[in-house]
């Protein structure tokens, strides 16, 4: 994987790279333009077998028929991710519109066809199919399915496929790895409902605790929010972080603490004040802070910030 983009190329030529040379190295598909003037770039990486492409292009349209399929089988999902404009997916009976922060499923293994009727940003994560088939066989029996922007676990699957399409480069093998798994995992929860969670409790606890990092600054996090969040008992949050060996106070508290101490150190925030610090991660005590700092790491807030900068 790398980068590609019509910027390279004559104005002239923009559409037929795009098509012979881009979308057939990623998509494998077939390309059709709605427009003169073609534009379009994309980036991407490889997640082990998992590979992941951040699109930005002009309207056109792409397709797998079945003399395509025919000519070369796929055997994979396609995950894709709307950011900015709209699409139009039809696989099947299905049909449907996606639309900025939604998600859809697509069987690589029986014809589609996609329109972008104005300019299109998405992402796009090419997933073998064997990685979801395990964690969610019930997809083989729906084809071209939409996940909403507003849908219990669609929040952290997008977090995962942006971070994914955005950092992928930087990343090393073993946090790719991690993050090619927690994606297949998020998605057979997002598709699933209850039946995967049931299925996987340790997945659902990992994607109550992603949630939970991403609201650490939210004073108001409880359990009562996660179990609203992820219509789940809150018998059921607590069992998942019993499973973590910890309990939802215990970890919230690590967290939070963990988020403070980090950025005290950070060269960024030389100027934030600690109770600043304190009250953005979500603190509302800073007596209380600044004893649990004491306690989890042997120093105050203040000595922890100045050891951090090493002699001058």
């Amino acid at each position: 994987m790398g980068t590609w983009s019509t910027d390279t190329v004559m104005p002239g030529d923009g559409f037929a790279y795009w098509r012979e040379v881009v979308c057939q190295a990623v998509l494998n598909v077939a390309t059709h333009a709605r427009e003169q003037g073609f534009r379009g770039s994309i980036s991407g990486a490889d997640f082990g077998a998992l590979r992941v492409a951040a699109f930005d292009s002009s309207g056109h349209e792409i397709e797998r028929s079945r003399q395509l399929l025919a000519r070369a089988p796929a055997d994979h999902y396609l995950i894709s991710l709307q950011r900015r404009g709209q699409s139009r997916i039809v696989q099947e009976r299905a049909e449907f519109p996606l639309d900025p922060g939604e998600i859809a499923v697509i069987d690589g293994q029986r014809p589609f066809r996609i329109s972008f009727p104005a300019p299109v940003s998405r992402v796009i994560a090419v997933v073998p199919r064997r990685m979801l088939d395990t964690r969610a066989p019930w997809l083989r029996r729906a084809p071209g399915r939409r996940i909403g922007a507003g849908a219990v676990y669609a929040d952290l699957a997008r977090a995962h496929l942006g971070h994914m399409a955005d950092r992928g480069p930087e990343l090393n093998g073993t946090a790719a790895g991690m993050l090619a798994d927690n994606l297949c995992n998020l998605l057979a929860l997002a598709t699933g409902g209850a039946e995967a969670a049931e299925a996987n409790p340790a997945a659902q606890a990992a994607a109550i605790a992603a949630f939970c990092r991403r609201n650490l600054a939210d004073p108001e996090l409880s359990p009562q929010r996660v179990a609203d969040h992820f219509g789940i008992s809150l018998r059921t949050v607590h069992l998942r972080f019993a499973s973590l060996e910890t309990s939802f106070g215990r970890w919230l508290l690590a967290a939070r603490l963990d988020a403070c101490a980090a950025t005290l150190r950070a060269p960024d925030q030389a100027a934030a004040g600690i109770a600043e610090i304190a009250y953005r991660w979500g603190f509302n005590d800073l007596s209380h802070f600044n004893k649990c700092f004491r306690q989890r790491f042997a120093m105050t807030p203040r000595q922890w910030r100045l050891a951090g900068r090493g002699p001058d």
